[in-house]
């Protein structure tokens, strides 16, 4: 089996904003065509145009209706929040609930600490990096036991069928150290594609980094802490929603409209239009 290295300082990883996310599938879809045609490509696709396509991808979205009140402890596990959503949700409701809330919810590797992908690879083929923490898989090494998906809690390892070995996110190491990108562009692909900033990239050992303030200040947490693994992206909450004000029937609203006591003005406009 394979031993993890001793911890480094830097801790590069991923802060997911649970608030801002719109599901729109934006970051999904940009790791997939930067990976597709990068180092760690092609990737695996299944019925692409069909009804169910699938596939290889290292960043999914998943959507769920809980209760607003719940929403942070639900959304420690994948698997908590998914049994959420039918309690939470009205029968034939497909949109937001009265007294709950959409909650987007996307998923990838965690890069842990002490990720157990990597304690279980019987090859090697699974590691952790000691100058960044990125955990990755070498596919010249990788035998596709699967192991490490068996291990992982999370769901974050992904098995193509035409290489036959394991893939995973790997935080686009190509793209984050590549030199002939402009400064701004060295981020994983999914950060750059989010229409609505809900994804951001940096150092989590560093508790002065961008990243660990933000963390910091909207009391950002790890998925499943009690397992030991460690995990370094951090999600952010949902904040508390505000109630919708109560509907005006549309016969209140009409009993209530009197144009006299309308401004000049707006008498006249409302002559004009009625005409």
């Amino acid at each position: 089996m394979t031993d993890l290295p001793p911890k480094g300082r830097v801790k590069l990883g991923l802060v997911i904003d649970l608030d801002t996310c719109v599901g729109c599938h934006a970051c999904a879809v940009a790791c997939k065509e930067w990976n597709d045609g990068g180092s760690f490509g092609p990737l695996d696709d299944h019925d692409a145009y069909g009804a169910q396509p699938d596939g290889v991808w290292f960043n999914r979205v998943h959507s769920y209706q809980v209760a607003a009140q719940a929403v942070p402890p639900l959304l420690r596990t994948v698997e908590a929040a998914a049994a959420a959503v039918t309690a939470a949700a009205p029968a034939g409701c497909g949109g937001q609930a009265a007294d709950g809330m959409t909650v987007h919810f996307p998923r990838s590797c965690l890069h842990c600490e002490k990720p157990a992908c990597v304690t279980v690879c019987p090859t090697g083929a699974s590691y952790k990096r000691v100058e960044d923490g990125i955990v990755l898989v070498d596919e010249d090494l990788c035998i596709g036991c699967q192991l490490c998906a068996w291990a992982c809690p999370y769901g974050a390892r992904e098995f193509s069928e035409r290489h036959g070995t394991m893939q995973k996110c790997t935080l686009c190491v190509d793209r984050i150290y590549n030199d002939r990108l402009a400064p701004e562009d060295r981020q994983p692909a999914c950060v750059k594609a989010c229409p609505t900033r809900a994804r951001h990239f940096g150092d989590l050992g560093d508790p002065d980094s961008a990243v660990s303030q933000l963390v910091a200040e909207r009391s950002g947490y790890a998925l499943m802490p009690e397992l030991g693994y460690e995990p370094v992206n951090r999600y952010l909450p949902p904040r508390p929603r505000r109630a919708a004000p109560e509907p005006v029937p549309a016969a209140a609203a009409e009993e209530a409209y009197d144009p006299a006591a309308l401004p000049p003005l707006l008498r006249w406009l409302d002559r004009a239009l009625s005409r």
